[in-house]
């Protein structure tokens, strides 16, 4: 059997059309990638969006964010989504998913928070997380004047992403930071050892694929650099503590296997964990293809489980 035949029928086109991800240049593909998503921005009736610039971490450029609200909202405190865009820390921007954060806002009925994170090779580990780290708090701070409830806060991310939605909760833990009420850190890049075996498995380079998740962290860690539990969350000791948690992933996702372990680890430390694996799906499977039957399921388990976090009826 192919790699193709174990693909959902639904999800087979878009394997098919898939150039793959050229990082071998990878000053002309995070271009073309920038291009891509200013190109393919829609404006959307019932959502307003705005850039805006807060202050970066100590001694760090200024960190740009996107809010995205209601149009017609009421004056009443909402609660707030922190989304980190996928690209295994390498490309990518807050422009990157903004139909998935348009989606949140409608469907929800938060506001949402994009961070526009400094990218790798050019920055290490750990600045992207300490410009999430930095969002997180300026919007606490200046949460009246946003309009966000600042006891309902949750993280989430894509990828790499999903790896700074962990991250973060490590993080707030440990330095006593907001307190988040959910953490959804979707098929996210969890460990960099790479040692399991999906991610041996899945080695096709029309998706996602282990040689992809090798460059990335090559690329993220500097030369020699041993990454701590906020860099790589597998590697954290202690999970006790954390927010609850939500995830998805596809089982032909490199990393199914370090997922499942961290979620797997999450239960074991008495945190409450809701977790679903797509037969037959690949990395991001539900932003290639949205209207596939799993993709239309895990949207649709996704808003359900910020509802329940956020408490909205």
């Amino acid at each position: 059997m192919t790699f193709r035949d174990r693909i959902h029928p639904q999800l087979r086109d878009w394997y098919d059309a898939s150039p793959g991800f050229d990082f071998d240049n990878l000053e002309d593909f995070v271009a073309k990638c920038n291009a891509a998503e200013l190109a393919n921005l829609k404006e959307d009736p019932a959502v307003t969006a705005r850039d805006q610039m807060i202050p970066g971490p100590e001694g760090a450029p200024d960190v740009k964010i996107r809010v995205y609200e209601p149009k017609d909202r009421e004056k009443d405190p909402l609660p707030c989504l922190f989304f980190y865009h996928g690209g295994g820390f390498l490309f990518g921007s807050v422009y990157r998913q903004e139909g998935l954060c348009q989606g949140f806002v409608k469907n929800v009925g938060c506001v949402v928070v994009s961070v526009e994170y400094r990218l790798a090779p050019k920055w290490k580990a750990p600045a992207p997380l300490m410009d999430c780290w930095a969002a997180l708090n300026w919007v606490h701070d200046h949460s009246q004047e946003l309009g966000v409830d600042p006891d309902r806060l949750a993280v989430s991310g894509l990828s790499a992403g999903g790896n700074l939605a962990a991250a973060v909760s490590l993080f707030a833990r440990d330095k006593k930071g907001p307190r988040l009420c959910l953490q959804m850190p979707l098929y996210g890049e969890l460990d960099y050892r790479l040692d399991t075996f999906s991610a041996q498995e899945i080695t096709d380079p029309k998706v996602w694929c282990r040689d992809n998740c090798q460059k990335s962290w090559d690329k993220l860690l500097a030369t020699g650099q041993m990454p701590n539990e906020y860099v790589s969350p597998a590697l954290a000791k202690d999970l006790s503590g954390l927010p609850p948690m939500f995830s998805y992933i596809g089982q032909l996702d490199p990393g199914r296997d370090e997922n499942i372990a961290y979620w797997n680890r999450l239960m074991e430390a008495g945190v409450e964990v809701e977790y679903h694996v797509f037969p037959g799906c690949y990395h991001c499977f539900e932003l290639g293809t949205p209207d596939a039957e799993y993709s239309k399921q895990a949207y649709s388990l996704m808003y359900a489980a910020l509802k329940r976090a956020f408490k909205i009826a």
